[in-house]
């Protein structure tokens, strides 16, 4: 009997170990995907998107995306649909956090007024996409909790655990690339039922300024409504140098305007 205790004890000792290993690695590939795409400051790209309905019926917007990098704190980031006519105008400003919260706002042209998003809404559609807004905060690694699930050749995969009881997901599954600035190439988004929500493929990948990789393609996928958004990024800038007064709501206006 004391021999079979032991043995158990070891197994247990095993299976605990091998799960400690598994949070420790995901941390550590999360950690690393955020150090290859730090320094580069802040950065100016239109897009454009295309929604489709489960019909297969498409529509198209034009929008231009702002971004600073922060350290200390989440990036800022603020997003302006040029067109068409009804929704241009339309702003969103993003301060993301490390830890609790981010703080989001929307500028609506028809109303001429700012709109604070609150927090119990994050999980809400933005502009009618496919993409929440919780979708559009920067990656940072405080947000979640870790777990290395396995490794396919280059790529590596993790489960990533938001820490915000209020998201509007139980989890994400991330594939990383870790030959090429361990930078995202799909991402599995699950809901409140932990059943699979969406899948954002990223495609069409650049390297600028021999360190920062930028997909050109963002594919969103919607497995529950059979809706689909495709983002298309051109034209990448980062020799703006924003600061962050074109981060406020008086620029959120602006540019709304």
């Amino acid at each position: 009997m004391k021999k079979i205790i032991v043995l158990t004890l070891a197994t247990l000792s095993t299976v605990l170990l091998h799960a400690q290993s598994a949070e420790a690695r995901g941390l550590e590939i999360a950690k690393a995907a955020e150090q290859a795409d730090l320094g580069f400051g802040s950065s100016i790209v239109e897009l454009k998107m295309v929604l489709k309905n489960k019909n297969g019926q498409t529509s198209e917007r034009s929008l231009m995306t702002k971004t600073l990098e922060l350290t200390e704190d989440g990036d800022k980031s603020l997003i302006v649909f040029n067109s068409p006519k009804d929704v241009k105008g339309t702003s969103t400003l993003t301060f993301t956090h490390k830890i609790g919260s981010d703080d989001q706002w929307l500028f609506l042209p028809s109303i001429k007024r700012v709109k604070r998003i609150s927090s119990n809404n994050k999980s809400g559609p933005f502009v009618g996409s496919e993409f929440a807004y919780e979708d559009l905060s920067s990656q940072e690694v405080e947000k979640y909790t870790y777990k290395f699930l396995e490794e396919k050749g280059d790529l590596l995969i993790v489960e990533q655990d938001p820490v915000d009881p209020k998201s509007g997901y139980t989890r994400r599954v991330i594939t990383y690339n870790k030959n090429k600035g361990y930078r995202i190439e799909k991402a599995e988004f699950y809901d409140r039922k932990n059943a699979l929500l969406k899948t954002l493929t990223y495609s069409d990948y650049k390297l600028y300024k021999n360190k920062f990789w930028r997909a050109g393609t963002f594919h969103m996928v919607n497995h529950q409504s059979n809706k689909e958004t495709l983002l298309h990024f051109n034209n990448y800038n980062f020799d703006a140098n924003l600061t962050e007064d074109d981060f406020t709501q008086v620029a959120l206006q602006r540019a709304g305007k």
